[in-house]
């Protein structure tokens, strides 16, 4: 039994052919949390684009921020999207808003039981999942409730 979130037989997240995203894939190997920035307007965006979503300026950035947020949303699923999902449900997913980070929010899932109270405003911190024994390895952002 895997310690994963994401079960065997999803397919695995890889970067863009085209490069956009890599700096995000490349930070959550070194178990770091990377976003774009725009080093005119210092406007924060996600996810990432080629341009800013304020100046439109295409030299847009990338910063390290705070692995840390606040729960801004969720949703149980019941029902699996995918077969490999099927033993999984109910599971959480969250949106979770980065304060440090101009208050662009990231959907991820929320660790530990599916049905452990919470709260909309909690906080939370990632959990950064390896998974190393992929044909290509990545790490998934996960997050947990900070007690």
């Amino acid at each position: 039994m895997s310690d994963y979130v994401l079960p065997a037989g999803l397919p695995a997240p890889v970067p863009a052919r085209d490069g956009l995203d890599r700096p995000y894939w490349e930070g959550t190997r070194r178990h770091e949390l990377w976003v774009q920035r725009c080093p005119g307007c210092g406007t924060w965006q996600w996810g990432p684009e080629w341009n800013c979503h304020g100046c439109r300026s295409f030299a847009i950035g990338w910063e390290q921020v705070a692995p840390e947020g606040v729960l801004y949303s969720w949703q149980r699923p019941w029902h699996p999207v995918h077969g490999a999902l099927a033993d999984a449900v109910p599971y959480t997913v969250v949106l979770v808003e980065l304060p440090h980070a101009g208050g662009i929010r990231m959907v991820g899932n929320l660790l530990g039981d599916p049905m452990q109270p919470f709260a909309i405003g909690d906080r939370v911190e990632a959990v950064f999942e390896d998974h190393d024994d992929s044909p290509t390895p990545f790490t998934l952002v996960q997050w947990r409730v900070v007690r």
